[in-house]
């Protein structure tokens, strides 16, 4: 069944998607999709800080349309309640989503949103680089959002205790988001928490083998893993 939104430019709409978001990186699946474009298509702006995952999210998505496009076919998504945005937008046309999202596919002959960067958009790109390097912009890049499981040895496991002896490791370029509990079973819950890594001095596999699951941690928890793992 598809994803349904309805009226997203309103306080209600942008509540709904701040916590569909809350643990997933992406409106559908694990990368970037057209499930994604369009959804962002139907934004006015970006949303204000009090939805931080849906700002987030909105966030994320701009910077890879600006930068290289979304090629994901994604598992289907409604919009319902109003309409899309579609103004231009100063970008390659393998990037210009808002005013193409919402066209049906027969369209596309004209505009191949999805399809192989041209020699002509490679060199907008880089322009567009040159320009923002000029400008004294600089371009973010090496970060990653990862979603992981962090599970306990069993129901009797203080998961607040947990929660705050996870979120007291500390390291530069480790910044955390997000968390809820969910069920898994016989009355055990798992902690399931976004981060926000860069990429040159955070190793998710040491944050995991030489922190969270050491003393004294792994007094509360017994193991972790990866769900999903995205490119900012």
């Amino acid at each position: 069944m598809a994803v349904a939104f309805h009226n997203l430019n309103s306080d209600s709409g942008l509540k709904k998607l701040d916590e569909y978001l809350l643990a997933r990186s992406y409106i559908t699946g694990y990368q970037a999709s057209k499930d994604d474009i369009t959804v962002y298509s139907y934004l006015a702006k970006t949303p204000s800080a009090e939805y931080v995952n849906a700002s987030r999210w909105y966030k994320h998505i701009d910077a890879l349309l600006r930068i290289s496009g979304v090629s994901g076919e994604g598992a289907g998504v409604i919009v319902e309640g109003s309409a899309p945005i579609t103004e231009a937008v100063a970008t390659p046309p393998a990037a210009d989503s808002k005013a193409s999202a919402a066209e049906e596919e027969d369209d596309d002959d004209d505009v191949d949103l999805f399809g192989e960067e041209t020699e002509e958009e490679k060199k907008a790109a880089e322009e567009r680089a040159a320009a923002m390097k000029a400008s004294g912009k600089k371009k973010e890049s090496g970060k990653s959002s990862v979603l992981m499981d962090v599970k306990p040895w069993d129901d009797e496991t203080d998961m607040k205790k947990l929660e705050e002896a996870v979120r007291s490791v500390h390291m530069e370029g480790l910044t955390y988001g997000a968390a809820k509990l969910v069920p898994v079973g016989y009355g055990i819950k798992k902690l399931q928490i976004m981060l926000t890594i860069v990429d040159d001095l955070v190793s998710v596999d040491d944050l995991i083998e030489n922190y969270l699951t050491v003393e004294p941690i792994n007094e509360y928890v017994q193991s972790c893993d990866i769900v999903a793992f995205n490119k900012i």
